[in-house]
């Protein structure tokens, strides 16, 4: 049974956060003892953006600097927006007090997965080191194959076991016959299942089968 995993996208602005505050609100609407993390983020002037959303679907009471231990104001790739490189010992002292405190932890990456968090050391090396398996956020639209294909190649490659994708409209998009078959050809090319489609502006409904496919036993 997964009790931690990774949201990661194919780009920034895919919809990660959306996607996992989604599913961590629908956790807690079962009763499960959720915490969330967002290791590093950017463009944040103080308390990210990003790290209150996810604070306030899991209802937790975590102080931000164990959510969110690295918050860099530069709206840039995290190992150019800093002057010194990034602890990893100080991700790792976060990461380990979280897990202690909840039963389950849902953690939402920078950017996408090779975003370089300093020098080479990528999203998806951290998520080796956490030993995190991935559910991966994707554009419907045009240019998603590639896009997921190649961050697929790059999971695999590094041993990492992928959940499977969840397609999201972050924006208002026209229907057209990309989108509707993309999904489709995402699971025939990627070899991985979409276990959900998440409209512009959706119910809870797309959350709730994503919930039930991730935990099932819960």
């Amino acid at each position: 049974m997964n009790r931690r995993l990774l949201v990661t996208g194919t780009d920034t602005g895919v919809g990660k956060t959306f996607v996992a505050a989604g599913l961590v609100a629908e956790l807690v609407r079962r009763g499960l003892d959720v915490g969330v993390m967002k290791p590093v983020a950017t463009g944040a002037a103080g308390v990210s953006r990003d790290s209150r959303l996810l604070r306030r679907a899991a209802g937790a009471r975590d102080p931000y600097d164990l959510i969110t231990p690295v918050a860099l104001a530069p709206p840039l790739s995290p190992h150019l927006a800093v002057a010194h490189p990034i602890r990893l010992a100080t991700l790792d002292r976060a990461f380990r007090a979280l897990c202690r405190n909840h039963r389950f932890l849902i953690v939402e990456g920078v950017g996408g997965l090779l975003v370089p968090l300093r020098g080479r050391y990528t999203v998806a090396d951290l998520a080796v080191r956490w030993k995190l398996p991935l559910l991966i956020v994707t554009r419907p639209t045009l240019g998603t194959l590639n896009h997921t294909a190649l961050t697929v190649e790059a999971a695999c490659r590094r041993g990492l076991r992928l959940l499977g994708l969840v397609v999201n409209a972050a924006r208002r998009i026209r229907a057209d016959e990309a989108t509707r078959r993309n999904p489709a050809a995402l699971e025939r090319l990627c070899r991985v299942p979409v276990l959900a489609q998440v409209p512009y502006r959706p119910s809870s409904r797309p959350f709730r089968l994503l919930a039930d496919r991730l935990f099932p036993q819960e």
